[in-house]
């Protein structure tokens, strides 16, 4: 999928996660420094209830626009849930785990993306 496409789809989950509040959401483009996907978007909520409506959320809107979840992986649990869409990839944590994990360290080579 080409670059311009997988920076819609990021700006539509986005937008879905805010819809429901996600808290703390960040994007990091890796298209340089991984071959795994272009964008990284981790966001954050405050309990299992609303980390799953928010995953719900985003694989609904993203499903409509033509991009369908490829694999989920943590949903019961809801403490760190992983949407992979291809070129783009959700994060959506609790707070103890975003902590835990720390995805922005870990991928700091990629490049922060502000969508104003």
């Amino acid at each position: 999928m080409e670059k311009d496409r997988s920076l819609e789809m990021a700006k539509l989950a986005i937008t879905a996660l805010e819809d429901k509040k996600a808290e703390n959401i960040r994007v990091i483009d890796i298209s340089q420094v991984s071959v795994i996907a272009d964008y990284f978007i981790i966001a954050g909520g405050n309990n299992r209830s609303q980390i799953q409506a928010l995953c719900d959320h985003v694989e609904q809107t993203l499903g409509r626009a033509g991009m369908p979840v490829k694999q989920i992986e943590g949903y019961d649990t809801a403490n760190w849930v992983l949407l992979d869409f291809g070129d783009v990839i959700v994060h959506i944590f609790d707070r103890e785990n975003r902590l835990l994990y720390d995805l922005e360290r870990i991928w700091r080579d990629g490049k922060p993306v502000t969508l104003e």
